[in-house]
């Protein structure tokens, strides 16, 4: 793997990402002094192929409903910054087997402790709810992630991709850590917030690019943001639409645009009925 110096390669935002990052940078320390880079790489190379998450994201799994018009990645998420705790109890697993029964594509797990309350384990969990099962959605590390160590955490806790944010990464290291990634046998979901972004993003090498409809400025959501940066990529890349997805209409919108997939947290967690929220968002059956 190409070695990352540091956290020399992080970009000062102006937003909650710095706060983010700074204690994610506390936490790597202790991680890597509780489990040493060697006992990862151990793992690493005992663990299970990971699934092709871009792959998930175009054709889905066994239990994706027929005539979906969109694939879903469902979020595992507590809580967030801007709008507080959803469920501080929700149990990874169990929800993981929901999401997974209402035909998700993928399934995306927080793992950052201090503003979304979510943890490794929760990823661990999610993997281990389906054991051997090779129709499984595909799992992924949504985290802060700077650092090549925090790519082989994921890989041994049993992530198939991680997310990569653009936004937070100088380009060299977004480069170094897309290629860490595939060194591991994981796919990134790259995500991008306006034109630059994107271009930085393409220009690494991204295949799989998530465009965030959330400003982190301002946390001001505008579904116009995926329309306008979806018409700049190119075809062989496949788009995900994340952020401001709660309704049918939202998604609808998502997939005229180019979605191959949306991301999906806060309205399946707050959901009465998960899977009829999970199956609402895939636009099954409906016109495109």
């Amino acid at each position: 793997m190409t070695t990352i110096e540091g956290a020399s390669g992080i970009r000062e935002t102006g937003t909650v990402l710095d706060r983010i990052v700074a204690q994610r940078r506390v936490q790597l320390a202790l991680d890597q002094a509780a489990t040493p880079r060697a006992l990862l790489e151990a793992q690493v190379s005992e663990a299970a192929p990971a699934i092709d998450f871009a792959a998930r994201l175009r054709t889905g799994t066994s239990r994706s409903p027929s005539g979906a018009r969109l694939r879903l990645v469902a979020e595992i998420k507590r809580a967030s910054p801007s709008k507080g705790v959803f469920d501080a109890h929700l149990d990874a697993a169990v929800q993981a087997r929901r999401y997974a029964e209402a035909g998700a594509a993928a399934i995306s797990v927080l793992t950052e402790p201090a503003f979304f309350q979510g943890h490794l384990d929760d990823l661990r969990a999610a993997r281990d709810a389906f054991a051997l099962d090779e129709e499984r959605p595909a799992i992924l590390r949504k985290d802060f992630l700077f650092d090549e160590y925090q790519v082989l955490e994921a890989r041994a806790a049993g992530a198939d991709a991680l997310l990569l944010i653009t936004m937070m990464l100088e380009p060299s290291t977004l480069r170094a850590l897309l290629a860490a990634t595939h060194a591991a046998g994981l796919q990134a979901l790259v995500e991008v917030h306006d034109e630059t972004e994107l271009a930085t993003a393409l220009e690494a090498g991204a295949r799989v690019l998530g465009v965030n409809n959330r400003d982190l400025r301002t946390f001001a959501e505008d579904l116009g943001t995926f329309e306008r940066l979806a018409r700049l990529a190119p075809p062989e890349v496949t788009l995900v639409a994340e952020s401001a997805i709660r309704t049918a209409e939202d998604a609808a919108r998502m997939a005229e645009a180019g979605a191959h997939a949306i991301l999906v947290g806060e309205a399946l967690v707050l959901s009465a009925d998960v899977e009829a929220k999970a199956r609402e968002l895939q636009l099954i059956g409906t016109a495109g």
